[in-house]
């Protein structure tokens, strides 16, 4: 059956880019010249924090221009439409693409906060986290609580930090929080650690789910986010230039890329056993990937697990479906193979204002694709599966 007008939309990956009063209006008086603020450079509004400039590419704010316009360069405010950056002008924007609640990941920050891990003074890289956090639930959030959905960016060097910042963030109604994809390339432990045991008990008592945004650690394949703050364009620096010889197509075809990687390294770590109530979203990853790295973790697990340290018992599949929800913008593959993957662990997203989004047709497309879904399949899918890992009951019937 096609997507009903009873069917909510909630996505589980879209994006907001900050205004420039966020730090400036939340920071001690000592802070706001090292903190972020905008300054204009060569008629570009660029970020500065602690005296790096850091652009705000096009790309993440081309909502309403053709794809002719779209591009890499540095973008002024007044080039975006209002709704990437005003939580009350998004809601129309919402309204229009029929899109009923959002999960919106920050920009300057990087997706799980990886601009502030980078930072060199993190008693002021903290103070920015938990600025973005009160931001984001108490500002943007509060415009309209039915419709966005709060998260929180967690001060991932420091793990009593994370602890104390994921109690303090619940207690204001956070139901989720941003983590790296994979923290080793941020210099960090890997999952297989046990430095993370604390954050990953937190979350699980708390009934938080873990978001994991793809290249929220830092690395994506033939594209490197961290050298982009140095650059305020695209321009050489020095002989050297921001990305490698690829296009940034590669880049954004090899995405899904990182999540495989996260997932696999979670299924063979022994957290989620450690951890039976801990609960990951893997954001923009798309799920046309999962069947066969399922089938291929459970290849590996039936002839490998002899001689490693791998739970004997535990089938990679079955943690997947315990532990795991996938997200998708557009994935015709993966939702013919939904029953493989489980479609209690499917939710979709829209990616608005990014260049993958489908806005403003994205209950179009997303009846498309659900043409012959059923109906109880299409409701999970498109609502109630994000509804309930996210404990974001609906507030209003339809």
């Amino acid at each position: 059956m096609p997507l009903q007008d009873e069917h909510q939309i909630v996505s589980v990956d879209d994006h907001l880019v900050e205004h420039p009063r966020v730090w400036s209006d939340r920071l001690p008086a000592k802070y706001r010249e090292s903190g972020p603020r905008i300054i204009e450079l060569d008629g570009k509004h660029l970020w500065s924090y602690e005296d790096v400039v850091y652009p705000t590419i096009g790309l993440n704010a081309v909502a309403g221009k053709p794809k002719q316009d779209w591009g890499m360069d540095p973008v002024r405010y007044e080039d975006m439409i209002p709704g990437c950056y005003d939580p009350a002008a998004r809601i129309a924007d919402m309204d229009l693409d029929g899109t009923e609640a959002a999960l919106c990941f920050p920009s300057f920050p990087g997706f799980a906060g990886g601009t502030f891990q980078r930072a060199q003074d993190k008693e002021l890289a903290l103070l920015c986290v938990q600025a973005w956090n009160d931001f984001y639930i108490e500002e943007w959030c509060a415009t309209a609580p039915d419709r966005y959905i709060p998260l929180a960016l967690l001060p991932i060097w420091d793990i009593d930090a994370c602890v104390a910042e994921v109690e303090r963030t619940v207690a204001m109604g956070a139901r989720t929080v941003s983590f790296p994809d994979s923290p080793v390339p941020l210099g960090l432990p890997s999952f297989h650690s046990d430095h993370w045991d604390r954050l990953w008990q937190v979350c699980s008592e708390s009934g938080i789910p873990v978001s994991m945004h793809f290249g929220s650690g830092g690395y994506v394949p033939g594209f490197s986010f961290s050298s982009m703050a140095k650059y305020s364009t695209l321009e050489a620096v020095n002989g050297e230039r921001p990305m490698p010889d690829s296009p940034f197509a590669v880049a954004i075809t090899l995405f899904a890329t990182n999540l495989m990687w996260s997932t696999v390294d979670l299924l063979f770590s022994g957290k989620l056993q450690k951890f039976p109530d801990l609960q990951f979203s893997l954001a923009e990853g798309g799920i046309g990937w999962v069947p066969y790295i399922l089938e291929r973790s459970d290849y590996v697990w039936e002839r490998h697990r002899y001689y490693q340290l791998i739970d004997f018992d535990a089938r990679p599949s079955e943690l997947f479906r315990r532990h795991f929800y996938g997200c998708f913008i557009d994935d015709e593959h993966g939702l013919a193979n939904r029953y493989t993957i489980g479609v209690d662990r499917i939710m979709i997203e829209t990616d608005f204002p990014h260049s993958d989004s489908t806005w403003p047709n994205s209950r179009k497309r997303a009846a498309e694709v659900l043409a012959d879904v059923p109906d109880d399949e299409c409701s999970m899918i498109v609502e109630t599966n994000a509804r309930r890992m996210l404990n974001f009951p609906r507030t209003v019937s339809a």
